[in-house]
């Protein structure tokens, strides 16, 4: 069963301790807006998939992090919320890691359950093509005494 949030409230998201992060619903929207990201786009034909999953990972969060607790500048000053930070605190491979598992794996999970709640009524091959004629079924015969 899918549980639909109908509030679509922020929610605080811990990724490490003394790190938080105030993050938007993950929509259909946020991800269609992240896809388009000009910095998806502008990757190389071929580009890796870590490639990818690091472009994409950005532009959710740049799209979804509303304000964070626990993030400061080199002199431990709190820095505000920006792109340039957003992207700089992904750079940090364990927040990474936790932002991918704990936000972004999520709505992936969700995507998942909703493929697997119910089995084709015709089985998993319902949507294949025959590729031969049907065998007539043999005439039925006379019991022999």
């Amino acid at each position: 069963m899918i549980r639909l949030n109908l509030t679509a409230n922020p929610e605080w998201l811990d990724l490490a301790p003394g790190l938080r992060l105030l993050v938007a619903p993950l929509t259909t929207a946020l991800m269609v807006s992240a896809r388009a990201d000009a910095a998806v786009e502008a990757l190389p034909e071929g580009s890796s998939q870590e490639d990818l999953a690091l472009a994409m990972a950005k532009s959710v969060a740049r799209r979804a992090v509303l304000d964070w607790e626990g993030v400061g500048d080199d002199a431990g000053n709190i820095v505000p919320v920006t792109p340039e930070g957003i992207d700089a605190l992904l750079d940090i491979w364990p927040v990474f890691e936790a932002f991918q598992t704990r936000y972004v794996a999520r709505g992936l999970i969700l995507d998942a359950e909703k493929n697997a709640c119910a089995p084709s009524p015709s089985g998993p091959s319902a949507g294949a093509t025959a590729i031969a004629p049907p065998v007539p079924a043999p005439a039925p015969t006379a019991p022999q005494d």
